[in-house]
């Protein structure tokens, strides 16, 4: 259900065109398109400068998408964006690219638009005021092809599609404000032809059949991050089970390894608990694994629907006690992630350094793994990795054409070790606590490496500037607290992505 608009000026003074006048006016919107340079804008992200864009804040967001059968063909897509004007705009600036726009519309007007860098640029049809309730409408196609030789966007299954879109590929499938720090609801319909599943963040909400299709709808009950959307379209099984005080939990499977996949599956409902008993109560509406059939490198913390490649669970290449802590890995982004989310993309290490951190310990309560000895290894391999790619907290920009090249170990293990280090200067008390307060005060927000500094005092009582600029910040890992023999060794080796 799209949010109903509310309005500072009368919507019903504008006159309204006959179907004939909309269709003369298509000439006039290439017109007046052509006629004025159209240019890429963003929020200023250090790492991405041209994401996102300013001037509104989106509220939600209804997607569309039509799927023929074939994963080779793009998918007709209507995106309809409500939101909030922060600014007087004249122009309204979306990330997208690499799809075909057919049409724009604000406010149910035609509407100029063109495009410039990875932006649609839309001219309205009159200026929008600050503080005005905006509609904006894009009937596009979105390519699965085209994402390809891009680090994100659609990925082609071995019988469908599924979504990867982080950390700045939205907009490879469906115009946005691309930025983490524009978070919004979302409500997802997808059409499929018999015989193909389709399943996306949040909970259904309807399935209509009609003729030989049937659309599938999902709404989230909880804003999120545009790079967290998942959209799975495949031959696929939904398994359902109960995880802590009666969340529906459902996972997404190939039909033909249901049985297969199902004695990792069961493991989910414990492992919220074990992150409850942690953290505090899982902040969604429902969670679960899409498995899918596809090659991809990584695994992604999709809000409320975790991806997955298949072949980790089916392959004999990873033990047991590994697997089972990518599940914790990508299970603690719900809350360090998705639930709080960056402010910036230079604030990735709170992610990747929380889920690595519970990651870590699950492996050390289930299987041994010692949380020292993963520390002590980091320790040594984090001057080598704050060369590579930076501290934790100012991490190198990525190489033009791979985005996902800001996920370096200086942002996994090199940030864990950050939290290792600031738990034995607080004690593990006051961790604890810090770790629980985060969650719980920035729940569907986002927040700053400055607010969880400002959060750590304020519970440990200590000034803490001298800590977080120099284990944070400085090319050179300080000298780690309570273990004074901690030297830089080689590069460690690190093990399978989990973004």
């Amino acid at each position: 259900m799209l949010l109903t608009p509310l309005t500072s000026r009368a919507r019903t003074a504008r006159s309204r065109r006959l179907k004939a006048t909309l269709l003369a006016s298509a000439v006039s919107v290439c017109l007046v398109a052509a006629s004025a340079p159209a240019t890429p804008l963003g929020v200023g992200d250090r790492l991405f400068p041209y994401l996102g864009n300013p001037g509104y804040d989106v509220a939600s967001y209804d997607l569309a998408f039509t799927y023929s059968g074939s994963n080779s063909k793009p998918l007709q897509a209507v995106t309809t964006i409500d939101g909030w004007t922060t600014t007087a705009l004249d122009r309204i600036n979306l990330d997208f690219t690499h799809g075909k726009v057919e049409s724009v519309e604000v406010d149910g007007e035609p509407a100029a638009f063109a495009s410039a860098g990875e932006d649609l640029v839309i001219t309205p049809e009159e200026p929008l005021p600050k503080g005005d309730w905006m509609r904006v409408t894009v009937r596009h196609t979105s390519d699965p092809v085209s994402s390809e030789g891009r680090d994100g966007g659609w990925v082609r299954t071995a019988d469908g599609l599924a979504m990867a879109n982080q950390a700045d590929a939205a907009h490879l499938v469906f115009p946005c404000n691309d930025h983490p720090s524009d978070k919004a609801s979302f409500t997802i319909r997808v059409t499929a032809p018999d015989g193909y599943t389709a399943v996306a963040n949040g909970l259904p909400v309807g399935v209509d059949r009609a003729g030989r299709t049937t659309t599938w709808t999902y709404r989230t009950r909880h804003p999120m991050a545009t790079e967290l959307a998942q959209v799975s379209i495949g031959r696929s099984t939904v398994l359902h089970r109960e995880g802590p005080r009666g969340l529906p939990v459902r996972d997404v499977v190939p039909t033909k390894d249901r049985d297969l996949l199902e004695p990792w599956l069961k493991k989910t409902p414990d492992q919220i608990t074990w992150m409850e008993n942690r953290v505090g109560p899982y902040p969604f509406e429902t969670y679960g694994l899409l498995m899918a059939d596809a090659t991809t490198g990584f695994e992604l913390e999709t809000q409320t629907l975790s991806l997955f490649e298949r072949d980790l669970f089916t392959e004999q290449d990873y033990p047991r006690w590994y697997v089972e802590s990518i599940m914790v890995h990508e299970l603690a982004h719900q809350w360090f992630g998705n639930s709080v989310s960056p402010r910036t993309w230079s604030d990735l290490w709170l992610n990747e350094g929380h889920a690595t951190w519970y990651e870590a310990l699950y492996a050390e309560e289930k299987a041994g793994r010692t949380l020292e000895a993963r520390m002590k290894a980091a320790y040594g391999a984090s001057d080598h990795w704050r060369a590579a790619g930076g501290p934790p907290a100012a991490p190198k920009p990525p190489t033009p054409g791979q985005k996902i090249g800001i996920f370096r170990p200086n942002v996994y293990d090199g940030a864990a070790l950050v939290l290792y280090a600031l738990r034995q200067v607080i004690g593990t008390r006051a961790f604890e606590q810090l770790e629980r307060a985060w969650v719980r005060d920035h729940r569907d927000s986002t927040a700053s490496t400055a607010d969880f500094r400002r959060l750590a005092e304020r519970i440990s009582g200590r000034d803490l500037g001298a800590f977080f600029k120099s284990w944070l910040y400085d090319e050179k890992t300080p000298p780690m607290p309570g273990h004074p023999d901690w030297k830089p060794t080689a590069p460690a080796r690190t093990g399978k992505a989990a973004k």
